[in-house]
Order: structure tokens, then sequence, then C-alpha cells
């Protein structure tokens, strides 16, 4: 397994980066591979830095960086040399199973749609968020910022990904899917949530279990959690602030540690030909690390493949 990381993306890159895998290359089994994608002799003499010795660890030259605040379709095509141009060439190509980045999110998008290309059959790709429950686990949210607008039938569409995306990650047979909405009865909501609903209830591949509220979200009553990308986002930030609050007020509870950004590290692009994860642009060390071990995860669980056949 090759697990690819753009070793130039994010607000602490590249040192953050360069710690996280060193961190992460430590722990994992002889035949992962971690490719780092980036100024060759700025990632080597960080790798010499943070005293790596072993041969886990492949750097592979970029001259150019897509910086955060670049339009990423333009940057893309005006930078081919980037980080993030070559890490989507070798997913392309195969010499990656995985590819990460802490970088520009639109441009990962983007760049993943214009290399690896949506499934066939997919209306539009989503962000896959982890979120987790108290009874343990975590439930997958799903958009959680690739679509701010979305028509009922994307969010169907994201019931059925999303299921087959926490069979395969989580060994859930039939994972509850939900539908976030303003109240539990099927005629509350907007026109758009109530349509979502009719066509989730009467859609036979999945497991719909109904309505769920923002109160409901760490209640484990669904595997599944759909929702269009502007909500998605906010609940999904209002959720990590929860953390960044407990700290502030000296608070220390085991839940609550499971909100950090830095636990899981990283979110899936799901509908995509290819295992592609973003990371927060203020990433840690720790969170690159704990981005690696769930990029392994997720190439294992072969979820891409399956969503593709389900869909052909």
């Amino acid at each position: 397994m090759k697990i690819g990381i753009d070793a130039m993306g994010g607000d602490f890159a590249p040192d953050a980066i360069i710690e996280g895998a060193v961190n992460a290359a430590s722990q994992l089994p002889p035949e992962i591979r971690i490719v780092l994608i980036g100024k060759q002799d700025v990632v080597n003499g960080l790798l010499k830095k943070f005293d790596y010795q072993g041969d886990q660890i492949e750097v592979v030259h970029a001259e150019e960086v897509v910086e955060m605040g670049e339009h990423p379709t333009k940057a893309l095509s005006q930078k081919p040399h980037s980080s993030i141009s070559i890490g989507f060439k070798l997913l392309k190509d195969k010499q990656l199973d995985i590819f990460c980045s802490a970088g520009n999110t639109g441009a990962m998008h983007v760049g993943a749609l214009f290399s690896i290309k949506a499934i066939e059959g997919i209306i539009r790709p989503a962000i896959v968020g982890f979120v987790p429950q108290k009874k343990g686990g975590h439930a997958v949210m799903l958009d959680i910022g690739a679509n701010a607008d979305c028509k009922p039938e994307v969010l169907e569409q994201f019931g059925v990904i999303g299921s087959i995306f926490a069979q395969q990650t989580f060994q859930i047979e039939r994972p509850r899917v939900a539908l976030m909405n303003i109240g539990e009865e099927e005629q509350k909501g907007s026109v758009v949530a109530q349509a979502a609903h009719q066509l989730l209830k009467d859609n036979t591949r999945i497991h719909f279990v109904g309505n769920m509220e923002g109160g409901d979200l760490f209640d484990d009553k669904a595997d599944v959690i759909v929702t269009d990308g502007f909500t998605g986002n906010a609940l999904f930030k209002l959720a990590e602030s929860f953390y960044d609050v407990a700290k502030e007020r000296g608070i220390q509870d085991e839940f609550i540690d499971k909100m950090n950004y830095e636990s899981v590290g990283g979110s899936s692009i799901i509908g995509v030909n290819g295992n592609v994860m973003i990371a927060h642009g203020i990433s840690s060390a720790i969170a690159i690390k704990n981005m690696i071990t769930w990029a392994r995860k997720q190439v294992e669980s072969h979820a891409y493949i399956q969503i593709a056949k389900a869909l052909s």
C-alpha cells in the first residue's frame, strides 16, 4: 500500500506534515509506504531534522505549491508541477492507493473530479465527516462542505453511497440512514427536505430510519447522516468547537476529546474513482499522523470500488 501525502499543503506545512508522517511510519506495518510529495530538498531536510532513518518513506519532487487562497481550477491549470497536481497524477496512474492533503480543499475537490473523475452515475461527489457517538464508534455524515445546495435526488444518493461507505469502513451489515431535519415528522422541513425524505423512504437499497434533529447528532440514532454541505459543514464545525470550549474552560472529557479535529485527522471525498482524503488547513503533526491511520483504513475498505459496483 502506498499512502500519498501532500507535503506542502496546510498552514503549518511542511514541518507538521513531515513530523506527522515520520510518527505514523514508525507504527505502520513494513509493507505500507508513505509517499511525500513536495520540494525534495525541503522534505529531505525535514526528514533529517526529525531523525528519520527508516525506509518506509519515499519522496517525490514537486516544484510548485497551490496556496490556500488560490482559485482551485486556475491554480491546478497554471501549476501542473504542484504537489496537488502531481499527487493526483500518481493516484490516477495507480502509483498511489490514496492521496491526502491538508492544503487547498477546493483544489483537492477539483483535482479529484478532473483526474480520477466521478464514478459513473454519481450526481455529486461528497465530503464525508466522522461524527463520534456516545455509545462508541462513529457515524458518517455527508455532505460536510462540497455541495452547499443539494437537490432531493442528490440527498437520496448520499444515503446510498454513505450507506455503502459505512458498511465497508465499519463493517455494519445494514447501516441506519437518517435525514438531518428540523423535526422528526415526515412533513417537517424545507420543500427539498420533504422531497428527499420521500425518496429515501421509498429507496429499498437502504435502511432509512427517518428524520433526525441536530440534538440527535451524537445519540447513535443513525450510522449515516444525510444533509446538504452547508448544514453539514456548520454542524461539523460546531461539534469540533465543543472541544475548544471545553479545553478553554479546563474541562477534560473522553467523549468531547473525540470532537478534537486531530482525533481523526481527515475527511474522505466519496463518489470518485479512487481514495482521496482532505485534512484541516490547521493540521498539526498529531492530526496528520491520525489521518494516515484513517487513510490506511479507507484503502483497506475498498469502499469506492463497492460504490462503483452498486451504481453500475
